[in-house]
């Protein structure tokens, strides 16, 4: 049986390792940003909206009330869901006029950074649903 410390504690497992994996897309797309995409029409300014955006979800993760964490990470989940959707428009048909390739600076450990994210965010929604919506201890003993 798992006790409510232990569902407790593999959540916080699971908040730190969503908020780390979601600082990092956001790092990345910064990174790149300052690297020279920041002169790239359309592109540039939505890396850095990327990134700070995911700057600011990897705080949210970590500092919601438990209540609500499973809104904040479905949230970051479809967030990096798109991120890595855009990617591979860019890396297949393209975006915006901009074609990326998987040769690129960080292309592939974006792809595994946001691929882990989206599954272990949607883990971690799970979970706090899970924990929402389980019944009411009733004290009777049994």
């Amino acid at each position: 049986m798992v006790t409510d410390r232990t569902r407790r504690a593999a959540v916080l497992l699971l908040r730190l390792a969503a908020a780390g994996l979601t600082a990092a897309m956001g790092a990345i797309h910064l990174s790149l940003w300052a690297d020279g995409y920041r002169d790239l029409a359309t592109i540039g300014p939505l890396f850095l909206l990327n990134g700070i955006v995911g700057c600011l979800l990897a705080v949210a993760l970590l500092v919601t009330p438990y209540r609500w964490v499973a809104l904040v990470a479905t949230a970051t989940a479809l967030f990096t869901a798109g991120t890595l959707g855009a990617l591979f428009l860019s890396l297949t048909t393209g975006l915006f006029g901009f074609e990326e390739s998987t040769d690129a600076e960080l292309v592939r450990p974006t792809l595994a950074v946001e691929t882990a994210g989206i599954v272990v965010l949607t883990t971690l929604a799970v979970a706090g649903l899970s924990h929402r919506h389980r019944p009411a201890a009733t004290g009777t003993g049994r």
